[in-house]
C-alpha cells in the first residue's frame, strides 16, 4: 500500500507541527516512503485510544486497511533507528533544559520464547522472576519529563550464544550480550558523541547491580560526571583506610550529617575513595538521604564540590518509573506484536519519538541552538 500525502491526514492546523516533527526526527530515513509511514505511524501513537495494537493505530489515522503496513514498518523495513535517535536528541536538548542523564529499566512480560532477548529475569520490583525482554532506556531529565533518547536490548545466555537463534530474529553478528552495567556505560558513550550540548551528570539507581565498581572507575578515567546508588556491599576505603563495605564506611565515627534545608530531611557523608584507583586521585563523596518519601538508598559521586542541596536534587532525577509508565500506558511499549532484534528497536524509537512530541511538540522556539554540534 503505498502511503498517502502527510498532508491528506488531518486539515486542522494541529497537524503542522507534527508534520515539522517528523520531518526533522526522521530526515535521516533514505526513502520518501519510509518517512512518510514514520508520519503516520507517529500520529497514530498519538492519536489511538486503549490498545496500541495495529489495528487500532491504522484505524485512528483513517486506514483501517493499513495495519498490515504498520507491522511491515515496524518490523521488516530496513532503516536505522540510530540516526533517528540522534536527532530526538538533539531536538530534545534544543526544547528543554537538561539536568542529568538517567537509565531506566523497560521489562514487558512475553509468552513464549521467541521474541528477541526474551529470557527468565527476577525484577526487584515485582519480587518475583519474570519471563521477559528487557531494554535499557537513556532519559534525558529535564522541567517536563524524563525523555527517552536511547535504547539497549538485553540478550543475555541462550541469545549469545545460539547463532540459529540469532538469525531467525536478525541480530546481527557484532551485536553480543554485555552486562547491564556494561551496556549503561555505552549508552553514556554514545550521548557523549552524539549531543548537541555538554555532558550531563549521569544519575541511576544501580543499588540491584553487580560491576557497579568497574562502572564507577570508568566513568571517573573518561571524566563522566555521576551520582550513582549503590550496592551497601560497593567496596570503598577512606583516605588512609582498608576496603570495606559502603554502608560500614558510611556507618563509621567521623562522617557529617549535612541538612538540605528541607524539613525531615537529613544527609550522611564522607569523603572515600574506590579500590584500583590511585589513592592520590581525587576522591568521592558517598552520602544517603533520609527523606520521608523517598528510599534510603546509598549514592556515590564524584561531584565532591557540589552542594549537599544540589546532590539531594540530582539523585531525585534517579526514578524514571513515571516515563516508563507513560510509554506503557499511553504509547503501548508493550504492545509490540514482532519479535525480531530490529523490530524492537524500530519500536522502542517510535515510541520516544511520539513521546518527546507529546511533552514539547507545544514549544514553538527552541531554548538554544548548539554552537557546533558533533558530526554524524
Amino acid at each position: 500500500m503505498t502511503p498517502p500525502d502527510v498532508a491528506q491526514l488531518s486539515a486542522s492546523r494541529d497537524s503542522e507541527p507534527l508534520q515539522r516533527f517528523t520531518q526533522e526526527i526522521f530526515a535521516a530515513l533514505p526513502r520518501a516512503d519510509q518517512r512518510q509511514w514514520a508520519h503516520i505511524y507517529t500520529r497514530a501513537l498519538l492519536t489511538a485510544p486503549g490498545r496500541k495494537s495495529g489495528r487500532n493505530l491504522a484505524d485512528s489515522v483513517g486506514m483501517p486497511e493499513a495495519a498490515h503496513n504498520f507491522h511491515q514498518f515496524v518490523n521488516a523495513s530496513p532503516w536505522d533507528w540510530l540516526p533517528v535517535r540522534r536527532s530526538l536528541l538533539q531536538w530534545v536538548e534544543e526544547r528543554d533544559r537538561i539536568r542529568a542523564w538517567v537509565v531506566g529499566m523497560a521489562t514487558v512480560a512475553r509468552r513464549g520464547e521467541h521474541c528477541a532477548g526474551v529470557h527468565q529475569r527476577f525484577l526487584p520490583e515485582r519480587g518475583r522472576t519474570v519471563n521477559c525482554q528487557a531494554g535499557i532506556g537513556m532519559f534525558l531529565a529535564g522541567r517536563q519529563a524524563h525523555m527517552p533518547v536511547a535504547w539497549r536490548l538485553l540478550l543475555p545466555g541462550r541469545w549469545a550464544q545460539d547463532e540459529g537463534l540469532r538469525a531467525r530474529t536478525r541480530i546481527p553478528a557484532a551485536v553480543r550480550d554485555t552486562t547491564l552495567v556494561g551496556h549503561v556505560l555505552e549508552l553514556v558513550d554514545s550521548l557523549v558523541a552524539d549531543s548537541g550540548s555538554a555532558p550531563r551528570p549521569l544519575v541511576t539507581d544501580l543499588s540491584h547491580e553487580q560491576g557497579v565498581g568497574w562502572l564507577l572507575r570508568t566513568l571517573r578515567a573518561r571524566h563522566y560526571d555521576f551520582v550513582v546508588a549503590v550496592p551497601d556491599s560497593l567496596p570503598a576505603r577512606t583516605r588512609s583506610g582498608p576496603v570495606l563495605a559502603a554502608r560500614r564506611l558510611l556507618g563509621l565515627e567521623g562522617t557529617v550529617e549535612d541538612p538540605v534545608g528541607r524539613g525531615g530531611i537529613r544527609m550522611r557523608s564522607r569523603s572515600v575513595g574506590l579500590p584500583g584507583v590511585a589513592a592520590g586521585s581525587p576522591e568521592c563523596r558517598l552520602f544517603s538521604v533520609s527523606a520521608p518519601e523517598q528510599q534510603d538508598r546509598l549514592w556515590i559521586t564524584n561531584l565532591v564540590e557540589e552542594t549537599p542541596e544540589k546532590l539531594y536534587r540530582l539523585s531525585r532525577h534517579a526514578d524514571a518509573s513515571s516515563a516508563m509508565k507513560a510509554l506503557t500506558d499511553e504509547f503501548g511499549m508493550a504492545a509490540f506484536e514482532g519479535r525480531s532484534y530490529p523490530g524492537w528497536h524500530h519500536h522502542m524509537t517510535l515510541l520516544s519519538a511520539a513521546f518527546a512530541f507529546s511533552r514539547l511538540g507545544g514549544a514553538d522556539s527552541r531554548l538554544h541552538v548548539p554552537a557546533a554540534r558533533r558530526a554524524a
